[in-house]
């Protein structure tokens, strides 16, 4: 290897991984670093045991009785992230991303299934130490499990849980063998050994533990940080919203949010958003929608402080207190405390004209609910570029001072104001609302 590596990526010259034989069946509360050690009692200092997870669970007594195997699922679930018939791609308890939360109807008696261990990481901690204890050597240990991976086919093995082992090998700020530096580079090297060990143990071969001696490189200061790590944080996932279901969950997952930080948005995403936005179904083959996009600070604090004293006349006339218009006008702070304002618009070119209050109203109505329709879109989009939103109605309240300010044509009319940015916070879970309470059948 070049000199210009990282020292930690500096193995020796080749390894040795082998499958442990020997081991007897595992039931609920077995002391698998007992079984380990005696299956394998030359294990030495630098060595990473490949733990499979099935044997994890069985002796954490995670065997549980379910007739519905699907409703195991639902309850290991924290939210579906892809289904086709009846396979789920789910996020389960643990933070993993996997085909049917990781429930196992195999190898497990009739009537039961076998959940994930609960805390991968702890049950690879005890491990260790049980080891530590017996045999009185160091190693790392991997606690792994099959996983399918978006865009390849065929599955593989990886860390769930980990002790005692670099489970991330970062780069970056390394070079390469002609000198190039490394500037996003991070191994998943707890998911390399995992795999490497599922090539000797197998699928169907009954050894569920096996050993990598020789990369003493990868093993990691104490307990290291543990396989957690890396599961990659919603922020940072470029692909957590898919196809049809990702539109599904782009819609529930949208939330108003009224606190933002101070990272500027994209200008693009907002654009990106307004396409899908101008998508939304119009009467008549008509695009009653525009996006007035406030991306100065200069224009949005023309706008707001304009809105504000008219909405502050409008209270005065209505005789309310001094108190309780500064705490209406507080209310409004969500659109001053934004990174970015856009005001959607509805403009009435292609409407029919009746001459009938009645059907002139209705000609209306089925405008105003397009530009809703467009908002919507418009909102679900931004979410999917985890863009935080908040639709505020204050614009309506005064649309001849909007248009004045922003210069908008006298047919443009202001449907509200929307405030865009980045959230402070993650979003509070929102309550389950029953879809049975709002459906009508004839």
């Amino acid at each position: 290897m070049s000199g210009e590596v990282p020292e930690n990526r500096q193995g020796a010259d080749g390894y040795r991984v082998w499958a442990l034989g020997g081991m007897p069946e595992v039931t609920a509360g077995d002391d698998l670093a007992k079984l380990i050690a005696g299956a394998e009692p030359g294990l030495a200092d630098g060595d990473v045991l490949l733990v499979t997870s099935k044997i994890v669970s069985k002796a954490e007594g995670r065997a549980v009785r379910a007739a519905d195997r699907e409703a195991a699922i639902d309850a290991e679930t924290v939210r579906v992230v892809a289904r086709r018939g009846s396979l789920r791609i789910v996020e389960n308890r643990q933070g993993l991303v996997m085909a049917a939360a990781g429930v196992d109807a195999s190898n497990t008696p009739a009537g039961t299934v076998l959940l994930l261990p609960e805390d991968p990481d702890a049950s690879a901690r005890a491990i260790r130490d049980g080891l530590r204890d017996i045999l009185g050597v160091d190693v790392g240990v991997l606690v792994t499990d099959t996983f399918g991976r978006p865009w390849r086919a065929g599955l593989t093995d990886v860390a769930i849980g980990a002790a005692g082992v670099r489970v991330l090998d970062d780069l970056r700020g390394g070079t390469d063998a002609h000198g190039n530096p490394l500037s996003a580079t991070v191994v998943a090297a707890a998911d390399e050994l995992a795999a490497a060990g599922d090539l000797v143990k197998g699928k169907t071969a009954g050894l569920p533990v096996a050993v990598v001696r020789g990369l003493p490189h990868v093993l990691a200061p104490g307990d290291g940080e543990g396989a957690r790590a890396m599961v990659r944080g919603a922020r940072d996932d470029m692909f957590r919203l898919g196809t049809s279901e990702a539109v599904r969950l782009a819609v529930t997952q949208r939330r108003t949010v009224r606190a933002f930080t101070d990272e500027p948005v994209d200008p693009g995403a907002v654009r990106r958003a307004v396409a899908a936005a101008v998508t939304a179904p119009a009467p008549h083959h008509t695009t009653p929608w525009r996006f007035v996009l406030l991306e100065s600070e200069e224009s949005r604090t023309r706008l707001l402080d304009a809105m504000r004293d008219a909405w502050i006349a409008d209270l005065r006339r209505d005789a309310k207190t001094e108190e309780s218009i500064a705490k209406r006008v507080r209310r409004g702070d969500v659109l001053r405390n934004a990174p970015y304002l856009v005001v959607p618009c509805l403009v009435m070119d292609g409407s029919h004209t009746y001459g009938d209050a009645r059907r002139d109203g209705a000609e209306r109505e089925m405008f105003v609910v397009a530009a809703g329709a467009g908002v919507q879109n418009f909102l679900v989009a931004l979410a999917g570029e985890r863009l935080g939103s908040a639709w505020v109605s204050s614009t309506m309240f005064c649309r001849d001072v909007v248009r004045e300010v922003l210069g908008l044509p006298g047919d443009w009319d202001p449907m509200g104001a929307v405030a865009v940015g980045h959230p402070a916070e993650e979003p509070r879970p929102r309550p389950e609302r029953d879809a049975g309470a709002f459906i009508e059948v004839r």
